[in-house]
């Protein structure tokens, strides 16, 4: 009887696909995933979106109340189920699953915990989708990053990590705020480690291809006294102090990895800070994965771009490797 309206409404032509070229998956639906899942839907960027997670009924009511929505914008699926089969096909997949710090856990122990969970995690994702691009918002994002592209045996640039693209974003809002113009038309890039040792790229900051160095020379040192460096700090500083006042940080990473779903599943050839594998940039000898500016396209990552960074720049960056590199060695893979 459910099927006779149908039967008489419709005259099937041609068999459906199964499954679209711009199918999205994440793992995960706390505040992160499903931040990335609303901008993803809101912004049109992705057909089809598989959520998933080991909690049914979360996942259940996550679906459902983005479903809800569909009528106000484009037609896309949204799925949700705790078996990984779902999410074959998808084009991308995002991992914001983790483990959170406890207090008194050291940073090695908390890596450990999101790598085993990982272990479990990415094989799943293969198997069903083994041509995927996998786009790791877990923290600490870079060694999860490594650990991603070590279990998945994807080749490097199909594994993306979320980086500094947000640290990046929200140097160019500080800055914007400090010359009262728009942040699209500040321009400045942080990179290496997504956290305490990231690198201002000073040497580079600039507004209409004015360099605010040739205006400053000390800008971002210890003894400018604009106290541009401040503003660095204020990036590092962002995450804790969004956390201390409403206990996690969700809407602005939405947005950032929904921006690179969007470079890759239309080939925007756009360049975004993002976590890829760095050995042999910038004079860097370890296997780690750090924020560099990559053109992302439907491939991943097409091109690193060889920035030309000052000798404190660099030597930075290279403390940031050395650092990371030595998280790594102490994990069981």
């Amino acid at each position: 009887m459910g099927e006779e309206i149908k039967e008489k409404l419709l005259k099937l032509v041609n068999d459906p696909v199964p499954t679209s070229g711009s199918k999205v998956t994440i793992v995960g639906v706390g505040q992160v995933g499903m931040a990335c899942a609303f901008s993803i839907l809101t912004q049109h960027v992705a057909s089809e979106i598989a959520l998933v997670d080991v909690a049914q009924d979360k996942l259940t009511g996550e679906m459902m109340d983005l479903q809800h929505g569909l009528t106000f914008l484009s037609n896309v699926r949204v799925q949700a189920s705790t078996d990984y089969s779902i999410t074959a096909g998808s084009k991308i997949c995002i991992l914001t699953a983790g483990a959170r710090q406890i207090e008194g856990e050291s940073r090695l122990d908390l890596v450990q915990r999101n790598v085993n969970i990982f272990k479990c995690i990415i094989p799943k994702l293969i198997e069903y989708s083994p041509d995927t691009i996998l786009i790791v918002v877990s923290n600490p994002v870079d060694v999860l990053t490594y650990a991603a592209w070590k279990l998945s045996g994807l080749p490097k640039y199909k594994v993306i990590g979320s980086g500094t693209n947000l640290d990046s974003s929200r140097f160019r809002f500080l800055m914007s705020e400090k010359l009262n113009i728009a942040p699209s038309s500040c321009h400045g890039w942080i990179i290496g480690e997504h956290g305490d040792s990231s690198v201002p790229v000073w040497s580079g900051v600039n507004v209409a291809g004015v360099r605010l160095a040739d205006l400053n020379s000390d800008i971002g040192m210890e003894n400018d006294p604009e106290d541009w460096i401040r503003i660095h700090k204020e990036v590092v500083e962002s995450a804790y102090n969004i956390i201390k006042l409403k206990g996690y940080t969700s809407w602005a990473i939405g947005i950032s990895v929904s921006v690179l779903c969007n470079a890759i599943l239309k080939n925007q050839h756009c360049v975004y800070a993002v976590s890829t594998y760095v050995k042999g940039y910038h004079g860097i000898e370890q296997d780690v994965f750090l924020s560099l500016p990559c053109v992302l396209g439907e491939n991943g990552v097409n091109s690193v771009v060889l920035q030309n960074l000052s000798k404190q720049e660099r030597i930075q960056l290279q403390r940031s490797a050395s650092t990371l590199g030595s998280v790594q060695e102490g994990v069981a893979w």
